[in-house]
């Protein structure tokens, strides 16, 4: 049986430490997922070597599936009081508030569309975000394979993480794992962080996955701005 959270953590770069807790917020330790990529994370195998470098000095570094709904969660309360657009601080001005236990944003206990575990959606969408440029070809699939057969996943992880990089690319199936407004901006957040905003094809697949998300307006500029802050 897949461990969902020893999945998500080896995804994005070997199980990345998460500083504070949910009742004090994240603060500390940028760039850990740049570091976790280079040194074997899946997203790392996933990006190549520019892509991890844009992608480390995203916000994500702070580490973890809590950050995630973090982030979210800061662009949604942004939105929702009408604020612009305003990337999360830098942990030594003020922490990343965390959203309350077991609230729609609290990727470790939600489920998604159809019951899985919302993290593992959150995989999904960011290996198909990866591959929304078409660079991950039928050899560089083999390439991936040999490289992740390399790593300390179990057989269940690997076999997901293959039949996943194996899946022709489908939009709307990505969309439909979200199982509410929340997840969404999720697992659109988790897709803008996996891709290059300046490919124009990554650039139309973050575009259709709004529609498909069916994000509300206005709230995509708020997670871009979490995205590169």
């Amino acid at each position: 049986m897949i461990d969902p959270k020893k999945l998500f953590e080896d995804f994005l770069g070997g199980g990345a430490k998460q500083p504070g807790s949910k009742s004090s917020g994240l603060s500390g330790n940028l760039g850990t997922l740049a570091t976790g990529a280079v040194g074997g994370g899946l997203i790392g195998l996933l990006l190549g070597s520019k892509k991890v470098r844009k992608f480390g000095g995203s916000a994500l570094g702070y580490g973890g599936a809590a950050v995630l709904g973090g982030l979210a969660y800061k662009a949604w309360q942004d939105w929702s009081a009408k604020r612009a657009p305003a990337p999360a601080q830098p942990p030594a001005q003020q922490p990343l508030a965390l959203p309350p236990p077991r609230s729609p944003f609290d990727l470790e206990t939600q489920s998604a569309a159809g019951g899985g575990d919302a993290r593992i959606a959150v995989v999904r969408a960011m290996i198909a975000a990866a591959k929304a440029d078409g660079h991950i070809d039928a050899t560089e699939q083999r390439a991936l394979f040999d490289r992740i057969g390399q790593l300390g996943l179990g057989t269940e992880e690997k076999a997901f993480v293959m039949d996943e990089l194996a899946k022709p690319l489908d939009i709307a199936a990505i969309a439909a794992l979200a199982a509410t407004p929340e997840q969404a901006s999720e697992i659109w957040l988790a897709s803008r962080l996996a891709i290059d905003p300046d490919d124009p094809r990554e650039k139309a697949y973050l575009d259709d996955l709004a529609r498909q998300l069916k994000l509300p307006e206005g709230l995509a500029a708020h997670l871009e701005a979490q995205a590169v802050g």
